[in-house]
């Protein structure tokens, strides 16, 4: 039931609506154990106790410290962080998963080396000059792999005539092939085998290389030494490089002292420059 007041608004004129009691809401919180820990310590050592325990390091530690700042890294320690105690006292405190570091000292004058010891690797020619000539068939070995495979045939070479077309030094007259490359040498200088190899003929070359020495190092590949004075080995030798095979000399076709050194691939004779 309502009733209309002087005003012209209504009011009800039943029983007013009782109020809902108020309802009191608690909640049981985990009890905090590091909260009166975290009360006793300062500021400074709780961002220290962070760094140590987060691997932060002690530059860090320092840094957080100083500008209040807290981070979470998870870097790992390579070595205790330092904090400063309330008592002013320096503390280790070690990062996880380290251990303790022992304490390195030195006097003043000691002096610091940062010398190496020289690294040099050894060539293996003869290996090199091996696995060319099984990998492929020694006609169609380029200059660019064959270069350097062989050793000299003389302590020091000198050349004088070179491989190809020349002027006859015999005749003078021009378009003489010349077979090998020419060397400068005294008579009765070492001559020496260019590469690992077996010895198939050591005597006199009919055809003007005076004594001869052909050195076979297999898959068709063969050197030759002519005008030789003498030999130190013969026919079925096996030499290695670098022995000496015969003494240099003037014999046969030729107009001085000197070494005729010859390449020959599978019977044909190319530029020995190209495996020097």
């Amino acid at each position: 039931m309502t009733s209309q007041n002087v005003r012209g608004r209504r009011r009800a004129t039943g029983p007013a609506t009782e109020l809902r009691p108020a309802r009191v809401v608690s909640e049981i919180r985990p009890r905090d154990t590091q909260r009166q820990v975290r009360r006793r310590k300062s500021p400074m050592r709780q961002v220290a106790d962070f760094a140590a325990a987060s691997g932060v390091g002690q530059k860090a530690g320092v840094a957080l410290a100083a500008t209040g700042l807290a981070l979470t890294v998870g870097l790992p320690a390579t070595s205790p962080v330092m904090a400063t105690s309330e008592s002013g006292q320096t503390e280790a405190a070690l990062a996880v998963g380290g251990g303790s570091q022992p304490e390195v000292s030195a006097e003043a004058s000691a002096k610091i080396d940062f010398s190496r010891a020289a690294v040099a690797t050894k060539a293996d020619p003869d290996g090199k000059l091996k696995q060319l000539l099984s990998a492929q068939s020694v006609g169609s070995i380029q200059a660019s792999s064959s270069k350097g495979t062989m050793a000299s045939p003389l302590d020091t070479l000198s050349t004088a005539s070179p491989f190809g077309y020349r002027i006859s030094p015999l005749t003078g007259g021009s378009g003489d092939f010349h077979r090998g490359q020419d060397f400068v040498a005294q008579c009765g200088t070492a001559v020496h085998a260019a590469a690992a190899g077996k010895v198939t003929f050591a005597g006199w070359h009919e055809y003007g290389g005076g004594n001869r020495v052909v050195v076979d190092h297999g898959n068709g590949l063969e050197t030759t030494y002519n005008h030789l004075s003498s030999f130190n080995v013969k026919v079925g030798d096996t030499v290695n490089r670098g022995d000496t095979v015969a003494l240099s000399g003037t014999t046969g076709a030729s107009t001085g002292c000197h070494l005729h050194f010859e390449v020959q691939v599978n019977g044909e004779v190319v530029d020995p420059m190209g495996w020097l």
